[in-house]
């Protein structure tokens, strides 16, 4: 059996070095030097072995890598505002549970598993999420990263969707004010249960936007908050070209706003202590003033003895905080932000509001949107409906 040959290396005297030229992963040739043959053999397989690796990641990337690349491709045909929300989405519903697979090895159950985490949040976080999963994939579908995506098949018709958010109470709104009055979180409620502003637009809301004189105190919705970083950025570039809008505000509102424009010392109406608009850590606080008022049993993580300890907590109507007297456990609902806003447009639909009064208010696209979401509340109430079911069985018998 005849002996494999050993490779022969060019020797370069002026560096009294063997040489070895190899194809890089771009087609470029790469010298490799080394000062014996046998070394120079090692720095040839070694780097053989990292342009194949190389090529194998550039035709068949992570899931982070391409849904990262994918969110660039984005940045120049979408608003600001709406980057930053799919890359927030993309980061914590797709890459967290996904980013270090090839993209190529990702199956239809895995990403039903990862779905999940979106599921527990509103439907339509679920919706984003789940849009988002199908853009990403059939994009590397198209692109010929992968042979067939995974989510073609993602929640197919007649699957359970998450439940939507229903709108607050009389009961339940005066509960949540009465449960804030008087601290940082209450006039940004009050600015969505009054004014049915999203939480980017009450973050972003400038007093030279706010009219509260006159015989027809209102708002103008023509800013959009966003966080990059951790940092607020405030930007004219809102959701959709419906969103800016004149908001004409009820009177709950305009006192509550006249209150805080008198001890303002910023341009901003919801603004940290140095009078700017708040980062993202500063709203997760200001919203924590909600969140501990009410009785959800939650997990805290406390460190005992250099040890984690986890201590969990089931709250009580009425009591108050082991270690804070000034919080009392209030509230026996979960309420979020966009809860609020949802209560604002159920109220205008039930008081008789029409549906393109409705669509102009909230910002909606398209009155379609606002129907779509709040017909339920426009066509099928039984007083509406009563008149309708008596006559077909007038004739009947009893």
């Amino acid at each position: 059996m005849a002996r494999p040959k050993k490779p022969t290396y060019e020797f370069i005297p002026s560096r009294n070095e063997y040489r070895k030229r190899i194809k890089g992963p771009d087609g470029k040739y790469i010298a490799l030097y080394a000062q014996t043959p046998d070394e120079l053999t090692e720095k040839v397989a070694l780097a053989q072995r990292q342009i194949e690796e190389a090529v194998y990641r550039r035709e068949n990337p992570t899931v982070r890598e391409y849904a990262e690349k994918w969110l660039t491709m984005q940045a120049s045909s979408i608003r600001v505002t709406t980057l930053a929300d799919y890359t927030s989405k993309v980061k914590i519903y797709i890459i967290e549970p996904l980013g270090d697979r090839y993209m190529q090895e990702i199956t239809p159950d895995d990403v039903k598993m990862a779905i999940t985490k979106a599921a527990s949040k509103s439907a339509s976080i679920y919706r984003s999420v789940q849009m988002l999963y199908k853009l990403i994939f059939t994009s590397a579908e198209q692109s010929k990263i992968i042979d067939e995506s995974p989510c073609k098949n993602l929640n197919p018709k007649g699957g359970k969707a998450p439940k939507e958010k229903t709108a607050l109470t009389t009961e339940q709104v005066q509960t949540l004010l009465d449960a804030v009055r008087g601290l940082p979180p209450y006039p940004f409620i009050m600015l969505c249960l009054y004014a049915g502003l999203r939480r980017e637009e009450a973050l972003a809301l400038q007093w030279d936007s706010v009219f509260l004189d006159g015989s027809a105190p209102h708002i103008v919705v023509c800013r959009a908050w966003h966080i990059e970083h951790n940092r607020p950025v405030v930007t004219t570039e809102l959701k959709t070209k419906a969103a800016k809008r004149t908001i004409p505000i009820p009177p709950q509102l305009v006192d509550c706003l006249k209150e805080v424009k008198e001890s303002s010392i910023s341009d901003y109406v919801i603004a940290s202590s140095e009078g700017q608009p708040l980062s993202g850590t500063q709203w997760g606080r200001l919203w924590k003033y909600v969140t501990v008022r009410s009785t959800k049993e939650r997990t805290y993580t406390r460190y005992v003895n250099g040890q984690k300890i986890k201590h969990t907590v089931t709250p009580v109507l009425g009591q108050k905080a082991a270690h804070n007297a000034s919080v009392v456990y209030s509230m026996d609902f979960q309420v979020t932000p966009h809860q609020l806003r949802h209560t604002y447009i159920t109220n205008l639909l039930l008081a008789g509001v029409d549906v393109k009064t409705v669509q102009v208010l909230a910002g909606h696209e398209h009155a379609k949107i606002t129907l779509d979401i709040y017909a339920h509340l426009t066509y099928n109430q039984p007083k509406d409906l009563i008149s309708k079911v008596n006559g077909a069985f007038a004739n009947n018998p009893k």
